[in-house]
């Protein structure tokens, strides 16, 4: 067998990521999901038992370099680095999306960016309505606003295997607009320290990035450490670092150099570092994210009565669910945007729903509005838990029932192309 070159850019060889059977299957959404949900699972169970302080060491465990002001937690590690890798491969495939995807058309694009936007507003006033009644803390207004990206949609490959794949697009463009507006509310509201420098410094590398992967040079040594150097300089401007992998996949380029059709770096790359989010970055990340101490049954009945605790419930639950469809019914009525012809508008609340799963953004802006620690901030621990699981119970009844629907229509086809030769989706 030929050996390949040594001067072969690591990017075009038979690598373990494109011939392994292994990295194959954590492509597969299932498999990821599957990981991600068991990590979650086992997270909450430890934090939980007797033992749950090992759990809090083991997160809180300090590692990294204090000469780069990266001395963080594993837990910190886990939400901005390797979510980083994350939100690379995401903003990959939006940016396909966008370019040459269902996305590509403005009409329809405006959908997911209203549904974000109105997934945010939405849940922000009932958190703040019930804490107003209450005499709670509105300053937790941010907190139900985010729809955590990574859960929403490894639960959605889980449970709609046969659901359209404008669904999951849908999703995947309202998640990555509500995450980015959820860390811009970061900086503007939450944020003590904001370095400008920094922020500048990090498109330096961003751009000689961008400058590569437009002349499809793809060698990792070089696009490896360029990465890397802007998620440093972001980290170090006190925006949340993961926004630097969403600005370094959208400068990869969809379309071949020829304009030909066929797979693009855009592609090639998103091939390559899937495996890697899906069976590494995004399942550590949940086990870190997911495990908060409850206090047993009482301590977690006496913090969910409180007004805190019941508005994130109620903007996760009901915000969530009405912000997002109900904001794009209403760009879908008035305007000339256009809902994708595959989907039904049931099919819209389950994901709204779905929308209503919330984990890392939300308790990061929990931290930060009520500190570390507080009771308020247990508060936010339990009212992110509750909120999430019943948003992601209720999905589950919708988009399952949907997806069984889906189902049978796919065997009738089947049957009716078996019998005349002809698949009724051509037919029509």
């Amino acid at each position: 067998m030929t050996r390949p070159s040594r001067r072969t850019p690591l990017f075009a060889r038979g690598t373990w990521l494109e011939t392994s059977r292994t990295a194959d299957i954590l492509r597969a959404e299932t498999t990821g999901g599957i990981l991600l949900i068991t990590a979650a699972v086992v997270a909450i169970v430890w934090a939980n038992t007797p033992w749950h302080e090992s759990y809090a060491d083991l997160r809180d465990l300090s590692l990294g370099p204090n000469a780069l002001h990266l001395r963080l937690s594993v837990g910190e590690w886990a939400a901005e680095g390797l979510l980083a890798v994350f939100f690379f491969v995401a903003g990959l495939e939006l940016k396909r999306e966008f370019v040459a995807g269902d996305l590509r058309d403005p009409r329809r694009a405006a959908l997911p960016v209203a549904a974000a936007v109105g997934g945010m507003a939405v849940p922000a006033l009932f958190f703040v309505a019930v804490n107003l009644v209450d005499a709670g803390h509105p300053v937790g207004w941010a907190v139900p606003t985010a729809t955590d990206i990574a859960f929403a949609l490894a639960a959605l490959a889980v449970m709609g295997t046969h659901l359209p794949s404008g669904l999951r697009t849908f999703l995947l463009a309202l998640a990555v607009v509500d995450d980015l507006l959820g860390i811009t509310v970061i900086a503007i509201f939450y944020t003590d320290e904001l370095s400008p420098g920094y922020l500048l410094l990090a498109l330096v590398p961003i751009a000689l990035f961008a400058v590569l992967v437009q002349h499809r040079i793809r060698t990792p040594f070089l696009l490896v450490p360029l990465a890397a150097l802007a998620w440093w300089a972001m980290h170090m401007s006190g925006v949340h670092a993961t926004v630097a992998g969403v600005l370094l996949a959208f400068t990869v380029p969809v379309r071949r150099r020829d304009g030909s059709d066929g797979r693009g770096l855009t592609e090639h790359i998103e091939h390559l570092v899937r495996p890697i989010s899906a069976g590494v970055a995004v399942p550590v990340f949940a086990f870190f994210a997911a495990g908060v101490h409850l206090g047993g049954w009482s301590g977690f009945t006496a913090s969910v009565r409180e007004p805190v605790a019941l508005g994130i419930v109620a903007g996760l639950v009901l915000g969530k669910c009405v912000g997002i469809a109900g904001s794009t019914w209403l760009l879908a009525t008035f305007t000339r945007a256009d809902l994708d012809e595959e989907l039904a508008w049931i099919d819209v609340i389950g994901m709204a729903l779905l929308g209503g799963i919330g984990f890392t953004v939300a308790l990061l802006i929990g931290e930060l509005a009520f500190g570390a620690g507080t009771a308020a901030d247990e508060q936010v621990k339990v009212g992110v838990i509750t909120g999430s699981v019943v948003a992601g119970v209720l999905a589950t009844i919708v988009l399952r029932t949907r997806n069984r629907i889906y189902r049978r229509l796919c065997e009738d086809e089947s049957v009716d192309a078996d019998a005349d030769g002809v698949p009724d989706a051509f037919e029509r």
